[in-house]
């Protein structure tokens, strides 16, 4: 009772945005995914709010009953959210001090599943929604294609879907045929071997033929399976896997050794594990997020184009094991959702659908003149002119005096070593000294990727004028943050918790310090857009790759000269920076970091930027030491 009294006290809001809705779908989509999981944990802890716009009516009798059962909602336009709020997109969650927010429909889904067991701990079964590690979902869509599909393009894709099936020929969503590939691909867990020689094992018991390798098993449909009688033999060992953890039951212990013939079967000859639920053989929150979207998708299909339905087995046994599971469905019915039974398919997946080659995927760039190694792609660099060049830092020795500082803003207090500490102290003298030279009073400066706030912190308490705001999509980064900052009673800070995109803010200036990757590109990129100017400390150069949102190398000049793979061994080359490295090592990393850098800057200066590439002082204050400062001319 105490937890449950505990996370009741602690009034936080949801944000979710209303558009429109119909007969078992409030819209958008984000909006009835959320409302699907408070009703499956049975969540009541947060005060719901739909946020609506100028063209829709605020009468909250215009809410059908059957969407929203047992759930208060309070109808509101978007002028009326907490600014915070209004500088994210929806779904977000918001504390009641109004300083800190949620946003994002992954970072809020994961907040209220942990809110939901907090309230009753004795709800175990909810935190396995998280997934292995607790990592369902946790990875940006700006890096994770699953989170990507899940979160974002299937959602807004099954949208459009609704919306142009009425008067126009049926087009499938690419992404469905992405979802129905994902179905037929071979299980991933930690521990498939085990379970894949148990797979074995009961193949052989069966007197199943010899598996088929190389991940081109046949994926059956087992529409008409159910959690009931899972004992049977005849039930695959997926399912019995699957549904012991459903039903909160250990898997029986065996303590007899498998046969010999199992144990020395190898690797390749395993059967693999074929699909029970989206992520593989458990229930997680990527299900939850794809019920309400693939429902709508079924209706329409089964509706209007009942003959298309043979072309997704895989989604369609998936569609009907999931009603399956404890809770699922008294859920679905108190938001509208009422499952459609599916006829039996026969069809498997080997039987694929005619369009599904056109899924786009990645190609792999072929270039019969590449030379391997950081040198002959540096040379070929200089022959167009391109050398390794830093501006001058403005003001080398220029450093905080952090000795009469508050306690709470030097970046000993995030929990760090005394060595680590003097070098951070040292990286955010740089970063300091330019932003405070081109703040102005009432700017808004924004922290990307601000981890603990070593940066923001540092700059909102030296700019009292400016609103200073930190986005981060680790939770227990920013609540150490925040906590640092109410010992400092900073009134000008704001934390976000959410990717980048999920940030629509205007802004001045924006930070990064250490942005992993590709994250730096990011940055940069979401600068441009608003036209601010920024200060990024790149790093991980070693994970930059091409993405969805970027192809490298990313300047037209350096378009020009390398390729991909060129682009790339520099990027590798970048990474090996280290102090433990012999001297002439790290030299050609420097050098590469440069290079990769001075690419960053050339596309921002296409861009109607001037940006220089400055080497952090001194540069033994971490191995991924550069700076791009770039402003809108």
């Amino acid at each position: 009772m105490k937890a449950i009294k505990k996370s009741l006290t602690e009034e936080e809001y949801l944000y979710l945005d209303f558009s429109h809705q119909t007969k078992g779908c409030i819209f958008p989509l984000h909006t009835s995914v959320t409302l699907f999981l408070l009703s499956y944990c049975d969540c009541k802890i947060f005060k719901i709010c739909l946020v609506v716009t100028k063209e829709v009516s605020r009468d909250s009798s215009l809410l059908r009953d059957d969407l929203i059962q047992d759930v208060e909602i309070q109808i509101i336009s978007r002028q009326e959210l907490p600014p915070i709020v209004q500088n994210c997109c929806l779904p977000a969650v918001v504390e009641r001090s109004d300083n800190f927010c949620r946003a994002g429909l992954a970072v809020v889904l994961r907040h209220i599943i942990q809110k939901s067991y907090e309230a009753d701990p004795l709800k175990k079964e909810l935190l396995e929604l998280l997934g292995f590690k607790k990592t369902c979902l946790k990875a940006c869509a700006e890096v994770s294609q699953w989170t990507r599909l899940c979160e974002l393009t299937i959602p807004l894709a099954i949208e459009n879907f609704l919306r142009e099936s009425s008067d126009q020929p049926l087009t499938i969503p690419v992404e469905i045929l992405q979802l129905e590939k994902k179905l037929s691909e071979p299980v991933r867990v930690h521990n498939d071997d085990k379970l894949r020689r148990q797979k074995l094992k009961q193949q052989k018991a069966d007197g199943v033929g010899p598996p088929v390798t190389k991940g081109k098993a046949k994926s059956k449909v087992h529409t008409q399976e159910t959690s009931e009688g899972l004992d049977s033999s005849s039930k695959s060992l997926e399912l019995k896997v699957a549904f012991s953890k459903l039903t909160v039951q250990e898997e029986p212990a065996t303590t007899n050794r498998e046969p010999s013939h199992i144990r020395k079967a190898k690797a390749s000859d395993l059967p693999p594990l074929e699909h029970v639920f989206a992520e593989g053989l458990y229930f997680t929150l990527a299900d939850i997020v794809l019920l309400p979207c693939i429902h709508h998708f079924l209706v329409i299909i089964s509706r209007k184009f009942s003959e298309k339905l043979v072309e997704f087995p895989l989604l369609a046994s998936w569609y009907q094991r999931i009603q399956e599971v404890p809770g699922v469905k008294t859920a679905a019915s108190k938001c509208g959702i009422q499952f459609l039974h599916l006829p039996k398919l026969l069809t498997t997946s080997t039987e694929q659908h005619p369009n599904l080659c056109e899924v786009p995927g990645v190609e792999e760039q072929s270039d019969p003149l590449f030379i391997g190694g950081p040198r002959p792609t540096m040379a070929k660099l200089m022959e167009k002119g391109i050398e390794v060049m830093f501006s001058p830092h403005p003001c080398p020795t220029w450093t905080l005096d952090w000795n009469v500082l508050p306690a709470a803003v030097s970046p000993k207090e995030g929990k760090m070593s005394s060595d680590r500490a003097l070098r951070k102290q040292q990286q955010l003298n740089n970063l300091v000294y330019v932003v405070t030279n081109q703040a102005k009073p009432g700017d808004r400066i924004v922290d990307f990727c601000s981890g603990g706030g070593h940066v923001g912190i540092v700059l909102a308490h030296m700019l009292p004028s400016c609103q200073v705001t930190l986005i981060e999509n680790k939770e227990l980064s920013l609540i150490r943050a925040k906590k640092r900052s109410d010992e400092l009673g900073l009134s000008n800070i704001w934390f976000i918790q959410a990717n980048m995109e999920y940030f629509t803010g205007m802004f001045n200036i924006g930070v990064a310090l250490h942005a992993c990757g590709v994250a730096t590109d990011m940055v940069i990129e979401h600068c441009i857009k608003t036209r601010a100017s920024f200060v990024t400390c790149p790093c991980c150069y070693g994970f930059i790759q091409n993405t969805s949102k970027f192809n490298f190398p990313k300047s037209e000049q350096f378009k020009k000269t390398l390729s991909y793979k060129e682009h790339m061994i520099l990027c590798r080359f970048a990474d090996q920076t280290a102090v433990q490295l012999p001297p002439q090592r790290r030299l050609i990393g420097k050098q590469c970091m440069c290079l990769v850098d001075l690419d960053r800057a050339r596309a921002a200066e296409e861009c109607g930027y001037s940006v220089q590439v400055i080497s952090m002082e001194p540069e033994s204050c971490s191995p991924k030491n550069n700076m791009i400062v770039g402003v809108p001319i």
